[in-house]
């Protein structure tokens, strides 16, 4: 099946969590791609076992973990590489995991969604990892789709794509289980491991919380190989990422950021929740400041800036400063230097000392294709973008070298 453009599912899929159904009016010829589905039970039954290493498609999310990287492949399953050499990452294997979106890891123990199942695989043997549980029916949304869990094996999800081409002038409403590729326009139409900021997974003080469309999940996992569901905790509509920070954890949405108190890990108290105009969202923070970036787009609405909030005072929150961006996605903060992952401008490296003159001290550029994420890993800094994955040498943080890259082969 011909491979989709990854730029729009990094702006369709990426994220998973946009609300929006907007109506679209357009005069297009498009490549179209269908689902094809099974039932949940058929996904359930399939055995899942360690693959040959072979070439990905849709980049998804990154984590990394000891001397790995995994690489998520959109809805397909996990690429792992052994990174001990960052210069010559060396695949090793895909897991085929179907449905599968976020990941984290602790202890040799990997968490994956699989539609709205969560697995539990022991990686101890990184060729050869073992199924020890899937959670059945935990989530409640897939790809920004409700799912009835009610009708539990009987439920359609889908495990394929169909390309068909359409000609035509119509009012569409955005299906987050059906891809679009443009192919013309008409003139006129407009002990963890570490994921990246658009993680929905994340590990902390013994505890792995995810999130899908409105709800806190919490598992406690100081029995790696044996989580335990303690509790689901419903917010509201429309959030996104999670960023531990300490004894807080930074929840990112598309109207706003919430900060929790986790102290108490399976009780996480808010704090605060500091609101925005509607945008996608992800955070970062150190001990003063969270950074967030805000992204418009037809999904997202808002405007595209770097919002920086003073959070010495958790419990009030307030707005320090904003910069405009010009299509922003996800961020890191390494010592004074943040790292922006400004869509097609590439790769932002600010002098963040005095957070009042960021935008007057961009340090370098790095031209990626649409890139989108990143790691500030023990060896490298690692970033996703359009055609792959590239690592940098960052020991000067205001100077990046280029030292390797796993790319998306050609499209023919």
């Amino acid at each position: 099946m011909k491979k989709l453009n990854p730029i729009f599912f990094v702006l369709c899929c990426f994220s998973f969590l946009f609300l929006s159904c907007d109506k679209i009016e357009e005069n297009s010829t498009y490549r179209i791609s269908t689902p094809i589905y099974k039932s949940l039970g058929e996904v359930r039954k399939q055995e899942i076992k360690m693959e040959s290493p072979v070439a990905f498609g849709r980049v998804g999310k990154i984590y990394s973990y000891k001397d790995y990287v995994l690489i998520n492949e959109l809805e397909k399953g996990i690429h792992f590489y052994d990174n001990s050499n960052p210069a010559k990452p060396t695949a090793i294997g895909f897991l085929p995991i179907l449905g599968n979106v976020d990941m984290a890891v602790k202890d040799d123990v990997l968490y994956a969604d699989s539609y709205i199942d969560l697995l539990v695989f022991d990686i101890k043997q990184i060729q050869q990892p073992k199924l020890l549980e899937r959670d059945e029916n935990r989530f409640s949304t897939y790809l920004n789709q409700r799912i009835d869990v009610s009708l539990n094996e009987q439920i359609r999800v889908p495990v394929d794509y169909k390309d068909t081409i359409v000609h035509e002038s119509y009012l569409r409403t955005y299906n987050p289980w059906i891809k679009y590729e443009t192919l013309y326009l008409d003139s006129n139409s407009s002990g963890s491991g570490q994921g990246g900021s658009l993680a929905r997974f994340s590990i902390a003080k013994e505890h792995l919380y995810a999130i899908d469309i409105k709800d806190l999940f919490i598992y406690n996992v100081k029995e790696a190989a044996k989580p335990r569901f303690v509790k689901n905790m419903t917010l509201f509509n429309g959030i996104e990422t999670l960023f531990p920070y300490k004894d807080k954890l930074f929840v990112g949405s598309t109207t706003g950021m919430v900060i929790f108190d986790i102290r108490t890990p399976e009780a996480p108290q808010q704090l605060s929740v500091y609101s925005h105009i509607r945008a996608c969202d992800p955070v970062v923070v150190d001990d003063k400041y969270a950074y967030v970036t805000l992204r418009a787009g037809s999904f997202c609405g808002g405007s595209n800036v770097l919002e920086v909030i003073d959070i010495q005072d958790p419990r009030a929150p307030k707005l320090q400063t904003r910069y405009p961006m010009a299509n922003p996605y996800g961020l890191a903060k390494v010592d004074s230097y943040l790292y922006v992952c400004d869509g097609v401008q590439g790769l932002k490296t600010f002098d963040a000392r005095d957070v009042m003159k960021i935008s007057d001290n961009l340090l370098e550029r790095m031209e990626l294709p649409m890139v989108y994420d990143l790691i500030p890993g023990p060896k490298s800094l690692l970033v996703v973008h359009q055609k792959g994955l590239s690592q940098y040498d960052y020991t000067n943080r205001a100077k990046l070298k280029l030292i390797s890259e796993i790319s998306i082969p050609k499209i023919r």
